[in-house]
C-alpha cells in the first residue's frame, strides 16, 4: 500500500501533463475554427469553447501545482466567457450589442 501512496504524485502529474497537452491541441483545433468557421454563430461556438478550455488548462494548472490559488482567476473567466457570450449572441442576432431608442 505504501508503494502506491508513494507512486501517486508521480501518476497524477504525468496525467495532468497529458490532459494539458490534449487541451492545448483542443485550443489549436478551436483556433483553427475561429479563423476559418464557415458561420459566425460557429466562430461563436469555437470561442466559448476555448474560453472552456482554458478554464479547464488554468484547473489543470492548479492540479499540477497543488495550489487553490487559481480557483478565483477559473470563476474569473467564467464570469467573464459568459458575459462575452450573451453579447456576442445578441449581436449576432441583432446586430448591435446596446440598443439606443430615443423616442
Amino acid at each position: 500500500m505504501s508503494e502506491f501512496a508513494s507512486f501517486l504524485p508521480d501518476l497524477i502529474s504525468v496525467i495532468t501533463v497529458i490532459c494539458m497537452v490534449v487541451v492545448t491541441i483542443s485550443i489549436t483545433i478551436l483556433l483553427y475554427r475561429v479563423v476559418k468557421g464557415p458561420t459566425n454563430p460557429d466562430r461563436a461556438v469555437a470561442l466559448d469553447a476555448i474560453g472552456i478550455n482554458l478554464m479547464a488548462m488554468a484547473g489543470l494548472v492548479a492540479i499540477l501545482l497543488t495550489s487553490t490559488q487559481l480557483n478565483d482567476v477559473i470563476l474569473l473567466i467564467g464570469i467573464l466567457l459568459f458575459i462575452g457570450t450573451i453579447a456576442l449572441a445578441k449581436y449576432l442576432e441583432k446586430g448591435v450589442i446596446i440598443d439606443r431608442n430615443r423616442d
